[in-house]
C-alpha cells in the first residue's frame, strides 16, 4: 500500500503558508500634511504605507500654515515577530502587523503677524550671548 499522506500534507502546508503584511498608518492634525519617511515622500495624511523592517524611521511632515515637523518614530515588532517565534508566525495565512502613528503640528503665525521688534530683540540677545562666549573662551595672549 502506497503512502501519499506525507507528500500531500507537505503540499497543503506549502500552499497555506502566508506572509506578514506590515503597514504603518499615519494621521495628523491638520489632515492633508505631506509625509516623508526616511526622506521618501509617501503621501498626504491620512496615509497607510507598507514597510519591511522594524526600527527607527525619520518622519518629516509639511503643511501650509504649520511649522514643519521633523522627528523619529520607532516601529516596534510585535511579540510574535521575535526571532524563532517568527517562523511560525510566517506560516499563519494573512497575518498582519499594523502600526498607527499620529502627529500634531504647530500652527505658524501668518507673516504679517510676526513682530519685527521682537525678532530683532531675539537677534540682539543671541549676538550678545555669542560675543560673550567668544570672549570667555578666547585663549590668553602669550608674550
Amino acid at each position: 500500500m502506497k503512502r501519499t499522506a506525507p507528500p500531500l500534507l507537505i503540499v497543503l502546508c506549502l500552499l497555506s503558508v502566508g506572509c506578514i503584511q506590515r503597514t504603518i498608518s499615519i494621521t495628523s492634525e491638520p489632515t492633508g500634511a505631506l509625509v516623508y519617511l526616511n526622506d521618501d515622500e509617501v503621501g498626504r495624511t491620512p496615509v497607510t504605507v507598507p514597510f519591511t523592517f522594524y526600527g527607527v524611521y525619520d518622519v518629516r511632515m509639511e503643511a501650509e500654515g504649520y511649522h514643519p515637523l521633523w522627528t523619529q518614530q520607532r516601529a516596534k515588532a510585535p511579540w510574535w515577530e521575535t526571532p524563532g517565534i517568527d517562523l511560525f508566525a510566517e506560516a499563519v495565512p494573512k497575518n498582519k502587523a499594523e502600526l498607527k502613528w499620529h502627529f500634531t503640528m504647530d500652527e505658524q503665525p501668518p507673516a504679517d503677524e510676526v513682530d519685527a521688534d521682537k525678532l530683532l530683540g531675539h537677534a540682539r540677545q543671541m549676538r550678545a550671548m555669542t560675543l560673550r562666549a567668544a570672549v570667555e573662551t578666547a585663549p590668553e595672549p602669550t608674550e
